[in-house]
């Protein structure tokens, strides 16, 4: 009887330590495909003539490849920049210094040089950096302390230093404080101030500096009579805000109908885009315009002769429509031609020009609608597209 006893007593144990080591078991071999699954290296997809995703050799990639050297959870931001099939990247990492690759014929990775890089690599002498943007050939960097600094090509004043000259290393924007929020065009720059007021410098051929003229400018301006703002953005020849009250104001080039307000005539001074009154946040590609609303919907208008608006057509539209099949979108991107989501799954949906295979579905085909990128996975946190050119990145 006591030996059936001691049986008893100890079945119990063994039960538990089985259950143990199977628990154990189960987790080691939930491991490896956990780690898969959490790939958080930075990617990038479409043209790659310049390095600027990061590979070894310049052939382009219809689904997205991995940058070497990045990891989503070591940055706070992503942009792109560059024209055409020049391109080039900026990373704002987490210590508050910024990484550049990519195409450096003006100098816009600030590292001293002109040379092309296909490995990022930190802009000189730049810390304690809040915000990065990046236009056709030159780039900006929002510090804490309310300056911002610029670098790049400068044939048009856009880094805003009283001169011409192009600049390998960051320089001082003159005469700028109280910044909160930067953006660049593609041969001009963009500045919200703190009081919810604008600046804005470089090129104003068709009056994307809001001053009322087309004169550029090597220092920055007032953009006039524009109050309340919340955010911006520039696009190949034209300026977006976004205001406090959710409503959207543009101005410069309107040949494509980028500005919204239902006709293609060109502004000097911002304007009011036609039904908008609940954005969330906006960007601008080329010579279209995007907004996503609170209820993680996307309106678009201007250009569409690739499918860039996601509308199903190829006309280009005057006032905002919607972008189909889209929902539960976190953030938007645009390149020149094309467009990015992120969805709050970390998923991304593109649509537009693919010719390149920016997209990342694995084709060359334009789309009208959007379509999955490939191999992006569900983890993703940045998007970021060339407002001109034709290349994606994402972390």
């Amino acid at each position: 009887m006591r030996l059936l006893r001691a049986e008893r007593a100890s079945a119990p144990r063994r039960i538990l330590t089985a259950l143990l080591v199977s628990a154990t078991s189960l987790a080691v071999l939930a491991l490896p495909t956990s780690a898969t699954a959490q790939d958080t290296r930075a990617k990038g997809w479409g043209s790659n003539s310049t390095y600027q995703l990061g590979a070894v050799d310049t052939s382009s990639r219809s689904t997205p490849g991995v940058i070497a050297g990045l990891t989503g959870a070591d940055l706070t931001s992503l942009v792109a920049g560059g024209y055409n099939t020049d391109g080039f990247g900026l990373a704002l990492l987490r210590n508050g210094t910024v990484d550049a690759w990519g195409y450096n014929g003006y100098g816009q990775l600030g590292d001293g040089t002109t040379s092309n890089h296909s490995a990022a690599g930190t802009v000189a002498g730049l810390t304690d950096v809040r915000a990065v943007a990046a236009g056709c050939y030159h780039s900006l960097a929002l510090l804490n302390d309310g300056t911002v600094r610029a670098w790049g090509y400068n044939g048009n004043g856009q880094l805003g230093d009283g001169t011409n000259s192009n600049r390998s290393n960051p320089v001082t924007v003159a005469g700028l404080s109280g910044v909160r929020a930067i953006a660049a065009g593609c041969y001009f720059s963009l500045a919200l101030l703190n009081d919810g007021t604008v600046r804005a410098w470089g090129y104003n051929g068709y009056g994307q500096l809001g001053d009322g003229t087309q004169v550029s400018r090597t220092n920055p301006v007032t953009v006039a009579g524009l109050n309340n703002v919340q955010s911006l953005a520039g696009g190949q020849n034209h300026s977006a805000a976004l205001l406090n009250d959710g409503r959207v104001w543009a101005w410069g080039s309107n040949s494509n109908g980028q500005l919204g307000d239902g006709t293609n005539s060109n502004r000097s001074t911002a304007g009011a885009v036609q039904n908008i009154v609940n954005a969330r946040s906006l960007t601008a590609g080329g010579n279209s315009t995007y907004i996503l609303r609170a209820d993680g919907a996307v309106r678009a208008w201007g250009s569409n002769g690739n499918g860039q608006l996601g509308d199903g057509s190829t006309i280009d539209r005057l006032t905002p429509v919607a972008v189909l099949n889209l929902a539960n979108v976190k953030s938007i991107a645009a390149g020149q031609s094309h467009a990015l989501a992120l969805l709050s799954d970390g998923t991304v949906r593109a649509w537009g020009y693919n010719g390149y295979g920016q997209l990342g579905d694995g084709s060359t085909t334009s789309r009208s609608t959007p379509v999955d990128a490939a191999g992006a996975d569900n983890y993703l946190t940045f998007i970021a597209a060339p407002g001109y050119g034709y290349f994606s990145l994402a972390a």
